[in-house]
């Protein structure tokens, strides 16, 4: 099977709609994916996907991205063990964005701090000044270790 998105219609009842899936990637070539535990709905991440991280997330049931910073295709939890099934996919009004319910093998940790959510801080405003405030320091796998080799998945 090989997924191929069509380009998305300029009519806006065809986009907010039943029919065709075609997602509306940015500029440069990405759509947002919010990323959801599907067993008690905590957040656990927001990243990005090209067309080919998208067509290969829908494909193998398993969630694939594109990191911005390293500029590549990433298989969420390859490197880690904590691969991310998707079990189901949803889009905004707009097709801009997709919302994945996913369950996490491994050591159920979608951050690569060895945190099971990336919004393990909080944004902290007291006297005029905004800082961060650890509210989630549980580790489920050391990083050091599981990262030796630089590669964070």
């Amino acid at each position: 099977m090989t997924i191929e998105f069509a380009a998305p219609s300029p009519h806006k009842e065809d986009l907010e709609g039943a029919g065709a899936f075609t997602p509306r990637f940015d500029a440069g070539g990405l759509v947002t994916a919010v990323v959801t535990d599907m067993r008690d709905g905590e957040l656990l991440m927001v990243a990005h996907m090209n067309a080919e991280a998208l067509r290969l997330t829908l494909e193998t049931g398993i969630a694939h991205y594109y990191s911005r910073s390293r500029a590549k295709l990433w298989k969420k939890g390859e490197t880690s063990g904590n691969l991310q099934t998707v079990h189901e996919v949803r889009t905004d009004c707009d097709q801009d964005v997709v919302w994945l319910k996913v369950s996490v093998s491994g050591h159920d940790a979608a951050c690569h701090t060895g945190r099971r959510s990336c919004f393990y801080r909080m944004v902290d405003v007291k006297d005029d000044k905004v800082s961060l405030v650890i509210v989630d320091d549980e580790r489920h796998f050391d990083p050091q270790t599981v990262y030796s080799d630089g590669k964070t998945s």
